[in-house]
Order: C-alpha cells, then sequence, then structure tokens
C-alpha cells in the first residue's frame, strides 16, 4: 500500500514539474485539407448626394487691440458697475415698497 501511495505521489510530482517546465508552450499538430477560400465582394461606397445651401456667413470680430490697452478691462468694470447700481436699486425698492421695482 505504501508503494502505491508514493508511487501516486511521484507520478504528481512529474506531472506537476512538467507543466511548470513546459513554460506555457502549446503544441499543436494539424492535418489540413486543402479545400477554396470564398472572399466576399468588398463593400461597393457611394458618393452622398449634392446638397447646395446658402454661402456662410461671415463673422467679424472686435479687431485687433495692442498689448496693453485697458479699453476692455474698463469696459467690463462699467458694465459690472451699472448690474452693481441696478441690483442695489431693485434691492432697495423690495426692502422700502415689499416689491421689486422693475
Amino acid at each position: 500500500m505504501d508503494k502505491k501511495i508514493v508511487g501516486a505521489a511521484l507520478g504528481l510530482a512529474v506531472l506537476a514539474v512538467s507543466s511548470l517546465a513546459s513554460a506555457h508552450v502549446n503544441l499543436a499538430v494539424g492535418v489540413g485539407v486543402p479545400v477554396g477560400v470564398y472572399a466576399p465582394a468588398p463593400p461597393v461606397y457611394v458618393a452622398p448626394p449634392v446638397a447646395y445651401g446658402p454661402a456662410p456667413v461671415a463673422v467679424a470680430y472686435g479687431g485687433y487691440r495692442p498689448y496693453g490697452d485697458r479699453s476692455a478691462w474698463r469696459e467690463r468694470r462699467e458694465w459690472r458697475e451699472r448690474e452693481w447700481r441696478r441690483e442695489h436699486w431693485r434691492e432697495q425698492q423690495w426692502r422700502e415698497h415689499g416689491r421689486w421695482g422693475y
């Protein structure tokens, strides 16, 4: 009985060592039979229909401002002041009259 257990253990050890030593190498044997190869027809591309539309609209920006020109900053600051004054006036109307003044 001991010999059978030792033989089985030795056999499993040999299988384990051989599977580790194979380093994941696959061995395959194939038998090839020459057969005609069918390739599908290549796809046919059709050009989309021609569509004419209105001409693109030209876009004009504010123009060139030299470096150091503070007019954009000044405009933004003035706009903020106007908005602040308008909001301040609305809050004052609400406090005094209980309504928003428009």
